[in-house]
């Protein structure tokens, strides 16, 4: 892939640079030290993917963004020192049209090795969604023992969450063949509650999501600690502290950005109600890898703040009513027998 760079730092370009050496198809095309010059750069040589970073001068990161989406435009991934700390700029940009963001990466530390994969994920994800990697060269799927995994639909809620999980999971049948993974912002002490009250006002199994546990056909499991959920590259669900600096616990960003890293099958996104941002770039990280995803429209949310960042970003290929989401899904995901017979 032929990467541009658009940062006034050196040391951050020395670290970009070097991460992308580690990828023998990868190599840079450009090297921009502000906005001004990455607009430019991008209409004289169109690169496959533009690493942007927010702060630079001339023209920031936001507006760079925009006018090289308007004059001549390609794949842009956000590289900024903190995502978290960045959140409203990244908002901003995503608008503008980038496609996804990832943490600066680091050159020395325990971290380093982390960080330079995980920006390599998102730089290979976008040339996968745009393209630009032949398909001999992609990264073959992790599948788990037994074959292909089923699916899983991944719904991110708040404020007005409980009252909305209801009304979706209670218009899915009992034999829906994806497995459902819910993070509502609610503290530990609720959630117990909260997944039973759930369990009664639908056919599937409704519990808590435990430490190690795989998602699984016709059961939906709620995340149930202060802590974020995540899955991992075998499939299971597991909790971590970090971003330690997020303020959603748990957070439907971190959740949504796991599956876009780590699953290898199918997935459907779902952003509910809710006050707010959490959840938009989770949501437009995985509509860029391909797969269906869903915001609830402002006249049946109870807040609009959610599910209105992600129309904003783009984040969503389908805007529905409450009452529609739940027979949306079920149209796209096949039952076991179904797909047995």
């Amino acid at each position: 892939m032929k990467i541009g760079i658009a940062n006034d730092m050196p040391l951050a370009v020395e670290t970009l640079r070097q991460a992308i050496a580690k990828r023998p198809g990868h190599r840079v095309l450009w090297v921009a030290a502000n906005g001004e010059e990455a607009v430019q750069f991008c209409a004289a040589q169109v690169p496959d993917v533009v690493l942007m970073d927010l702060v630079m001068p001339k023209l920031d990161g936001v507006e760079a963004t925009r006018q090289i989406m308007a004059r001549s435009p390609c794949p842009i991934l956000i590289v900024t020192t903190s995502v978290g700390a960045n959140a409203w700029r990244v908002y901003e940009a995503m608008g503008a049209g980038a496609l996804d963001a990832v943490d600066t990466p680091t050159l020395a530390g325990s971290d380093a090795r982390r960080t330079m994969d995980l920006l390599l994920a998102k730089i290979e994800q976008i040339g996968r969604f745009s393209g630009a990697l032949d398909a001999a060269a992609r990264t073959p799927a992790v599948r788990l023992p037994g074959g292909p995994s089923a699916p899983i639909v991944a719904i991110g809620a708040s404020a007005g969450g409980p009252s909305a999980l209801a009304a979706v999971l209670g218009g899915l049948p009992a034999n829906f063949g994806a497995g459902v993974v819910i993070v509502q912002h609610v503290d530990r002490s609720f959630a117990e509650g909260m997944a039973a009250w759930l369990d009664g006002q639908t056919p599937l199994a409704v519990r808590i999501a435990r430490e190690g546990e795989r998602p699984a056909p016709g059961c939906a499991l709620l995340a149930a600690t202060n802590d974020h959920l995540r899955i991992t590259a075998t499939g299971a669900l597991t909790y971590t502290r970090e971003p330690a600096d997020t303020p959603y616990r748990p957070s439907v960003d971190t959740f949504f950005h796991s599956l876009v890293e780590h699953w290898a099958g199918d997935a459907i996104g779902v952003l509910l109600t809710g006050m707010g941002r959490d959840g938009a770039i989770g949501l437009k990280a995985m509509r860029a890898k391909g797969w269906h995803t869903i915001a609830q429209d402002e006249a049946t949310s109870a807040v609009y703040g959610m599910p209105k960042a992600a129309a904003a970003l783009g984040a969503a290929r389908a805007i529905l009513p409450l009452s529609a989401i739940a027979p949306e899904l079920a149209s796209r995901v096949t039952s076991p027998l179904q797909s047995a017979g």
